[in-house]
C-alpha cells in the first residue's frame, strides 16, 4: 500500500513531525510577460537556498548553509513584495547573503529582473511560504530579518493568519541569533497593536525609547511601492525594530 503523502486533512503531519498547512494569500496575479517568464525559468532555480520544498527535501532535513553561503552574515526578508529593498540591501551589503521569501509568483518575476539590473549575487530566493524555509533553517542562523508592509488580514477573523503570530513568530526566533535584528513596518494600526502584543512574547526585546522613534524609517531604508501606497491613502507608517533576546 503506498505511503500517506502529507497534506489530506490539516491533521496529518509528515514523519518529520512538520504539520500540513494552509496557504491563505495568492500565487499569482497578472499575466506574466514574456521576459518575466523567461527569468524564471532561467534564473530561479540557480537561486534557491537550498531543499526547501517537500518533494526535494521530505525528511526536512536542515540546511547546509556554510555550503551554499559561506560563514558571513544572513539576512532574511519575508514577503518582499516586487524586491526594491531586497535588492537595496543587497547591493549596499555585498559581504551579507539575504534570504528572500515569496509565495507571489508575479512578485518574484519582478524581484528577479531587477537582481540582473544590479547585478547582485548575494540573494537567494524562496518562492513560497516561508514556514516551509522555517522547518530547514538551523538554529540561530540568522543576523537580521525583515517584514515589510505584510498582508494585514483587516478583518478580525483573518487576524490569525498574520505573520505576528506564534505560528510564525516562534519559528523565527528559533531561526535567530541572539541579539538579531528584527524590523517590522506597517502602515496599519491594529497590525502595529498586533505586532507590540506579540513580537516580544516570542522572545523579542522592542529597541525604541520614546513612541516617537518609530515614527521615522531606518537610516537604510528605501521606500517601497506600499509606502508610497500607504501616503496616498492618508496612513502613517510605523517602523519597529526588536532585538532576539
Amino acid at each position: 500500500m503506498p505511503e500517506k503523502k502529507p497534506g489530506k486533512s490539516p491533521h496529518d503531519r509528515h514523519p518529520s513531525g512538520a504539520p500540513w498547512r494552509n496557504f491563505y494569500g495568492r500565487f499569482k496575479g497578472h499575466t506574466l510577460r514574456g521576459t518575466q517568464e523567461a527569468h524564471l525559468a532561467s534564473d530561479l532555480e540557480a537561486l534557491s537556498p537550498g531543499a526547501v520544498g517537500w518533494d526535494e527535501n521530505p525528511d526536512r532535513t536542515p540546511l547546509d548553509l556554510a555550503a551554499r553561503f559561506g560563514t558571513g552574515p544572513l539576512w532574511l526578508e519575508v514577503g518582499f513584495g516586487g524586491g526594491e529593498h531586497l535588492v537595496h540591501q543587497a547591493s549596499n551589503n555585498p559581504d551579507t547573503q539575504i534570504i528572500g521569501c515569496e509565495p507571489y509568483i508575479n512578485g518574484v518575476a519582478m524581484l528577479l529582473g531587477k537582481i540582473r539590473k544590479a547585478e547582485a549575487d548575494n540573494i537567494a530566493v524562496h518562492p513560497g511560504d516561508v514556514r516551509d524555509l522555517f522547518d530547514v533553517l538551523p538554529d540561530a542562523c540568522l543576523d537580521k530579518a525583515f517584514l515589510l508592509y505584510p498582508d494585514p488580514w483587516p478583518k478580525k477573523r483573518h487576524h490569525r493568519r498574520r505573520f505576528v503570530t506564534p505560528e510564525h513568530l516562534d519559528p523565527l526566533a528559533r531561526v535567530m541569533k541572539p541579539g538579531a535584528e528584527f524590523r517590522v513596518a506597517t502602515d496599519i494600526k491594529d497590525y502595529v497593536r498586533q505586532t507590540m502584543e506579540e513580537v516580544p512574547k516570542a522572545g523579542f526585546e522592542w529597541l525604541a525609547e520614546r513612541p516617537e522613534d518609530w515614527r521615522a524609517p531606518w537610516n537604510d531604508w528605501i521606500s517601497t511601492r506600499y509606502e508610497q501606497k500607504a501616503f496616498r491613502e492618508g496612513r502613517t507608517p510605523h517602523y519597529m525594530t526588536f532585538r532576539k533576546l
